[in-house]
């Protein structure tokens, strides 16, 4: 697990070299819920459980699309509602998501306004005297400066702020006071802000204001946004923290890690956080970077100064299980780490369960498990440094690492004492706290309303409502908010490998509400320049009415190797090449110091690139797609827009073969675009890469002149022919209907002559339906399913089961109920349609 590896990391860091630069996943992920959570409670502890989802009477999920990014949870909290459907949903969230459909109530607030909803709700509680006096006298301080603070957040000005009506807004406010029992779900959204710490402590200050914690189905529950991250944490694996929950700023504390370690001292100047240590590396004040497991060049914000902070650090360390992400280019060193089911430790999940991980297989080659490389580096440099100091880092296995760790939390707030790999191996996952002598882990936290501060209460946190950094004006008019996709995981050097993951999103998009789309005279699918005050992009626009007026969305997974384009002088500097975070800012919480991710303010212009150019291939060999994909991403900054994304295998042709079927498992699809035409030595070249193996002559056309040029490789013969490869530049818009006969693996014999026409529109008789993948466990599009609901009889329930019964759609990961409820809505049984229609 990566919370062992960062123990033995951490050994090396702050103990043997003296330095404590060492900041993990937390940082971008989790540091103002940790930050929040000290400040509000005393200790980095999610009081709740999962099991409270079935005690709540009213769920607030807020800065959360839970339904895509924890959906086995969502599918807990749907089976909760299901059990009580008088429970009360309550969601906040700019955008309508699947989350949000769910929802009693949706408060669709503007972009970084949640201080201030929760102050005016907090204003409301307050005036209609929801608020509990006697816990509030009995175990907290600070709430006369809080209620003299929102006094003046009324509803009516909050609401304005919010861009939400006030009725809402006190029906919100209500609802959380008067439940019996009322639970907060929130992750990115309130984390990943310049406000990021007021965020998380104005929503607890609705918890506590109101008793709303302690209790079963009750309190503020932050949801981990990243696998394992409160066990980096737990054992001090930040620039400010020590093992255990320990505290960097505090003598005693260092004094006990130091005497664990064996090591005279723990330096205690605080090290640089992740933004602040690459902006030191970019003003050459840092000489060697690790970077382990993690992929800077991708998900870090404003990746100009990332990137020019990687090419000017004299010794680049990175250490991944994958060879070919964005920050392996800067590597001067590349250790090969062992992945997930090739590993061995534990990790600590969002409810405080701590859970063994064991290998299904070995690691390949020269991979080692990250615990092994640091301690195989901390030990040669141990004999440099400490010749006479054998016993440091002197772990033999993944035990050994986490018995130290184990017995560093003894006392703390997280004590594990309790707990050991045989209890892990017999009894299953554990809770912590735990300690020695206690049979099983604490469930729930405050129980008894004693907090985790000095004088054992809980503090209200006073601090007004900014609003975000990067403050839109006429010139960058649009709030852009970083979001997920469903079936991708963060920068995608997984998780981008496996084409059929991109079935329900095939490419980077823009999204934007219709009417803003209509004012600009965008058409869907046209190039559009985004710019913001560091970078810009160039990305296709689509149109969605989920999105709020006066702002865009866009996937935070599109970095380089699927975005890009050549560099732009005009962006101040910025580049395109850069992927999505080109556009975001480095500006962070000045309490957690985790950047402003999710809002950055950004102008959407019409992209003057006349010139187009596509390449798609099929292939029945992985390795060999593989290959030609890097070839490609080698190739984008060639251009001012490029785009190059894994496609999957479509469902079979008519008259094809299973086996035909079988071999075909993934291609490739390469657009590009230019404001200039494209040189022909370019054109060559990528006329050999989309040139299949072993391929005949391909169907050619050539206009030196016009600058036009096709090749299309045909698979098959007559009737049952279809586009293997091919390759297309010319004017925007000439046979860019060829790119759906490719991806549709449509028959090429209808179309003729027109296959190789410049001037062909086009043709008639080409329609090709989108039918989006809903399931992508199963391969099950929406018009198969459409089809199977117009059968089926019942209520809503009865034909959902129905229909996971017939097709298996939403039993397996569970990411496409949401969309599985509402076709389920929309599709009417072909028998009712008939009655209304009096046959």
């Amino acid at each position: 697990g990566r919370d062992k590896a960062t123990n033995d990391t951490l050994a090396l860091a702050k103990g043997l070299i003296g330095t404590n630069n060492i900041d993990t996943n937390s940082r971008l992920c989790m540091s103002s819920a940790v930050a929040g959570y000290k400040q509000s409670l005393g200790a980095d502890a999610p009081p709740c459980s999962y099991e409270d989802l079935n005690h709540a009477e009213c769920v607030f999920i807020t800065g959360s699309n839970m339904a895509w990014a924890h959906p086995v949870l969502f599918r807990r909290l749907e089976d909760a509602r299901a059990a009580r459907p008088s429970m009360r949903i309550v969601v906040v969230d700019p955008r309508r998501t699947e989350t949000a459909e769910f929802a009693d109530l949706h408060l669709a607030i503007q972009p970084g306004t949640d201080v201030a909803l929760c102050h005016g709700m907090l204003h409301a509680i307050i005036w209609d005297d929801l608020i509990d006096r006697d816990f509030i006298a009995r175990h907290t301080e600070g709430f006369e400066a809080l209620k003299a603070l929102v006094r003046d957040m009324t509803p009516q000005h909050a609401a304005s702020l919010c861009g939400i009506k006030v009725e809402d807004l006190l029906q919100a406010a209500r609802w959380f006071a008067e439940s019996k029992a009322t639970l907060s779900l929130y992750c990115q959204g309130l984390n990943q802000s310049t406000s990021g710490t007021a965020k998380n402590t104005a929503l607890i200050n609705l918890h506590l204001a109101t008793a709303q914690i302690g209790r079963p189905g009750a309190g503020p529950f932050s949801l981990t946004g990243q696998p394992n991250a409160m066990g980096g944490r737990e054992v001090g694996g930040m620039a400010n923290l020590l093992s255990a929950h320990r505290d960097l700023s505090n003598p005693e504390h260092r004094r006990e890690v130091a005497e664990l370690w064996g090591v005279n001292e723990v330096p205690a100047t605080p090290g640089k956080t992740a933004v602040e240590m690459f902006e030191a590396a970019a003003r050459g004040e840092i000489q060697v970077l690790w970077i382990a497991c993690t992929n800077p060049a991708q998900s870090m914000p404003d990746q100009t100064l990332v990137r020019a902070a990687l090419e000017r650090c004299p010794f680049v360390i990175v250490q991944d299980a994958f060879a070919h992400t964005e920050t392996t280019a800067y590597a001067d060193v590349l250790l090969p780490a062992s992945t997930w089911g090739e590993k061995e430790g534990t990790v600590t999940n969002s409810e405080r369960r701590i859970s063994r991980v064991r290998s299904a297989v070995a690691p390949p080659g020269e991979a080692r498990h990250d615990w092994r490389i640091a301690v195989d580096i901390g030990r040669a440099v141990q004999r440099r440094l400490a010749p006479k100091r054998p016993e440091l880092l002197a772990y033999e296995d993944v035990e050994a690492v986490w018995n130290e760790h184990r017995e560093s939390t003894r006392g703390r707030d997280l004590d594990i004492t309790g707990l050991s790999y045989t209890i892990l191996d017999t009894l299953g996952p554990q809770q912590w706290p735990m300690p020695e002598g206690q049979a099983a882990g604490r469930a729930r936290l405050y129980e008894d309303s004693r907090f985790a501060t000095p004088t054992g209460r809980a503090r209200f946190i006073t601090k007004p409502y900014a609003a975000p950094a990067d403050a839109r004006n006429p010139a960058f008019p649009f709030a852009l908010t970083t979001t997920r996709l469903r079936d991708q995981w963060h920068g995608m050097s997984r998780s981008g490998a496996v084409a059929r993951l991109y079935a329900h999103e095939e490419v980077p998009v823009l999204r934007l509400h219709p009417i803003d789309m209509q004012r600009r005279s965008l058409e869907p699918g046209a190039l559009v320049s985004v710019s913001s005050r560091r970078g810009r992009l160039v990305v296709p626009v689509k149109a969605d009415e989920r999105v709020g007026r006066s702002q865009a969305d866009m996937a935070m997974h599109w970095g380089s190797h699927f975005l890009g384009g050549r560099g732009d002088d005009d962006a101040k500097g910025g580049s395109s090449r850069s992927g999505i975070n080109a556009l975001t800012t480095s500006a962070f919480c000045p309490d957690s110091k985790q950047p402003e991710l999710k809002h950055c303010a950004v102008s959407v212009k019409p992209a003057m690139l006349p010139w187009r150019l596509m390449v798609a291939r099929w292939f029945d060999d992985e390795a060999e797609a593989s290959a030609v994909r890097q070839q490609l991403q080698a190739l984008m900054q060639r251009f001012d827009h490029a785009s190059c994304v894994p496609v999957a295998a479509t469902a079979r042709a008519e008259g094809e073969s299973p086996a035909d079927q079988d071999r075909v498992r993934q291609g490739l699809r390469f657009e590009a675009a230019s404001a200039q035409a494209f040189e022909q030595a370019l054109l060559d070249q990528l006329i050999a890469i989309a040139e299949p193996a072993g391929a005949s002559m391909p169907a050619r056309y050539d206009d030196l002149r016009g600058h036009r040029a096709r090749r299309l490789w045909i698979q098959g013969a007559g009737p049952e022919a279809t586009l293997r490869a091919l390759c297309v530049a010319g004017p925007e818009g000439e046979g860019a209907w060829l790119m759906d006969l490719w991806r549709n693996r449509a028959a090429v014999a209808p179309y003729g002559r027109e296959l190789l026409s410049p001037q062909a529109a086009r043709p008639r008789g080409l329609v090709i339906e989108a039918d989006p993948q809903i399931c992508n466990c199963f391969d099950i599009k929406q018009g198969r399913i459409v089809k199977a609901l117009k059968t089926l009889q019942g209520d809503a329930g009865q034909r959902l089961r129905s229909l996971q019964s017939q097709l298996q759609c939403g039993t397996q990961c569970g990411s496409c109920l949401p969309t599985l409820r509402r076709l389920v809505q929309d599709t009417a049984p072909e028998v009712l349609l008939a009655a209304e229609a009096g046959v």
